[in-house]
């Protein structure tokens, strides 16, 4: 964690940021909690507990910060609320989400399906992608069980 932290930090001061107690504080949250993809709000309920002096708006410019530096990502899942999901040091793109629309999961997909169709942008359109993003609304294996247990067709 100590190694990710001191690259972040590399990364906010190359941009002219500094690596406030604060900002740590989210970003050690960030770490701890980085297989969820939280909310704002879910940050700073966890961030209190380490910095009680933290404000809502704090937070919300930290996490705004390490999303323009794209040290996060902000996401949504169609559901209103705005998530944060950090990035990895050694994937070019992002990964992708698999969104249920009966039960709300969200699992991922880390492989990265989309390289041919890039390099047919590039070719075709003249287009250089940066970063995409890919997520699938549908329903979830658990549910999908579920249902079948209950005699139910997915809706």
């Amino acid at each position: 964690m100590e190694a990710r932290i001191d690259k972040i930090k590399q990364q906010l001061q190359s941009q002219g940021y500094k690596l406030t107690p604060q900002r740590e504080a989210t970003l050690r949250v960030l770490l701890e909690n980085e297989d969820d993809h939280l909310s704002a709000e879910d940050v700073f309920m966890l961030v209190k507990e380490k910095a009680p002096e933290i404000g809502l708006a704090t937070v919300y410019r930290t996490l705004e910060l390490l999303s323009e530096l794209h040290v996060v990502e902000k996401i949504n899942f169609g559901d209103g609320v705005a998530r944060y999901d950090l990035r990895t040091d050694t994937a070019k793109h992002h990964h992708h989400h698999l969104i249920c629309v009966q039960c709300g999961s969200m699992d991922e997909i880390r492989e990265d399906w989309l390289g041919p169709l890039e390099e047919r942008l590039e070719k075709d359109y003249n287009f250089t992608v940066l970063d995409h993003r890919l997520d699938f609304h549908g329903i979830c294996h658990r549910c999908n069980e579920k249902n079948a247990a209950d005699g139910n067709a997915p809706e």
